[in-house]
């Protein structure tokens, strides 16, 4: 079982930066492959960005590659999501995920546990 824990949403005007972070409980953080997922009004839950257990291997939407970057502390039980050049269309839920097959997939279903959420808006 692994318990997540979003932080660090907020209002930010475009172009700035945010920086997500998602706290793990449990001795086997390093264990799961973990992933980056946002959800709009009215929208589907759309895959962000993920990272391999290491940390030596992430992937990324099109849409955030070059803005966004992913990383990990595994000794923290954390993962970190730094938003950077923000734009009106990032505008969100933000969600952290844990994936024990630990592929980096990009589907939600096919991950395992879930935080609760952090909301970013991004005012133009």
């Amino acid at each position: 079982q692994v318990q997540l824990v979003e932080s660090g949403g907020g209002l930010v005007q475009a172009g700035g930066s945010l920086r997500l972070s998602c706290a793990a409980s449990g001795r086997t953080f390093s264990t799961y492959a973990m992933g980056w997922f946002r959800q709009a009004p009215g929208k589907e839950r759309e895959f962000v960005a993920a990272i391999s257990r290491t940390g030596g291997s992430t992937r990324y939407a099109d849409s955030v590659k070059g803005r966004f970057t992913i990383s990990r502390d595994n000794a923290k039980n954390t993962v970190y999501l730094q938003m950077n050049s923000l734009k009106p269309e990032d505008t969100a839920v933000y969600y952290c995920a844990a994936d024990y097959v630990g592929l980096q997939r990009v589907i939600p279903r096919e991950y395992d546990y879930w935080g609760q959420g952090t909301q970013v808006t991004v005012s133009s």
